[in-house]
């Protein structure tokens, strides 16, 4: 983490001269960010961290002569170091970009389009806010899998006004919000709930594609059932919906039964899809019967939206700071009384299945 008022250093390692260019020329326009150097491969990117270790280093996963994968592995295992994965919309890109999170990585940033020299003002910030969000990051050691929870489960531009009153249903559901070090986390929470659990609605800030992979990945390793949300989805026990990247994902209800809408729409909290959008959906339509969760990351996305599901009745928890990776948003969560209680990471399963149950 750096010092207040320390300008964060970068080392940036990709093998694109044109993104190399780019990524320069959009970082170090804001005055809180230095770059000092830009390099083709993780073996020059060795040589320059021996005169100077940067605060934040943003990596390519396809390289010649060693692989980005290779090379976070080496870092983490040699000196911890908050690294970005600038990867591409692909596929395969998706998936390698999966096992750099597993591995150590704290944020994903999209690379810029090849020949495309002014990028739109939303990637911008998207990739200078990626970079701080990492240089105040909490490095987590891993974690060894959790024990499952003992008990058993019984079974304003954006959002619009719920259908029917809340009175008729009695249906529980747990709305999700996180960022930074939250792909790790939210494995962490999901793979030890039991089958049958509430239905589950997540936002992860992440691009567009990777949700995808992500939910596919968390998928293979839980008992629930895990996938990106479609518009219309219905949120049923035993399954967790997953926001896909690039759109905003409400929760609605229609009589006694809640389902998704996933919506385009402005950046709002500077993200898309925001946590703030889920959780004030979340409060207009499920109200006492909703058990909101605000998790690691940088900024306030979701402090709002939190507080207002706690002001229409549900049960609101924030990640604990000691566990967090960052401590932005549940820490804003927990400044304006969104939260009814905080605790640690290991803890959270546990509550879900008491007050669910």
């Amino acid at each position: 983490m750096t010092e207040i008022g320390k300008r964060i250093n970068v080392l940036i390692v990709d093998d694109s001269a044109s993104v190399r260019k780019l990524l320069v020329e959009v970082l170090s326009g804001d005055p809180e960010i230095n770059v000092i150097a830009a390099v083709a491969d993780p073996i020059l990117a060795m040589q320059r961290m021996k005169m100077q270790w940067p605060d934040v280093i943003s990596l390519d996963i396809e390289m010649p002569r060693m692989d980005g994968l290779t090379f976070l592995r080496q870092i983490m295992a040699e000196r911890p170091t908050p690294v970005v994965i600038c990867s591409t919309l692909t596929e395969k890109g998706a998936d390698e970009t999966l096992q750099a999170l597993a591995a150590g990585a704290v944020e994903i940033i999209t690379k810029p389009k090849l020949g495309i020299r002014e990028i739109f003002h939303e990637q911008r910030a998207m990739l200078i806010d990626a970079i701080k969000s990492a240089a105040r990051a909490k490095l987590q050691p891993m974690h060894a899998p959790m024990q499952k929870p003992s008990p058993k489960l019984t079974a304003d531009a954006i959002l619009t006004p719920p259908a029917g009153t809340l009175k008729t249903t009695t249906q529980q559901i747990v709305a999700i919000g996180t960022s930074t070090g939250g792909t790790q986390a939210l494995e962490q929470i999901l793979a030890v709930l039991p089958r049958v659990s509430p239905g589950i609605v997540v936002v992860q800030h992440m691009p567009e594609r990777f949700t995808t992979a992500f939910a596919n990945r968390l998928n293979s390793i839980c008992e629930i059932e895990v996938r990106e949300a479609k518009h219309g989805d219905r949120v049923t026990p035993g399954l967790a919906l997953i926001a896909p990247g690039g759109h905003h994902m409400l929760l609605q209800r229609s009589g006694a039964q809640y389902h998704v809408d996933v919506v385009d729409g402005p950046l709002v909290s500077r993200h898309r899809p925001s946590v703030d959008v889920l959780f004030r959906s979340a409060a207009k339509c499920a109200g006492k019967n909703a058990l909101g969760i605000i998790m690691t990351g940088m900024g306030d996305d979701g402090a709002a939206g939190l507080l207002e599901m706690r002001q229409a009745g549900a049960y609101t928890l924030a990640q604990d700071e000691a566990s967090c990776v960052v401590f932005g948003m549940p820490n804003e969560a927990i400044k304006r009384g969104a939260a009814d209680k905080v605790l640690s990471l290991k803890d959270i399963p546990t509550e879900i299945v008491r007050r669910c149950s």
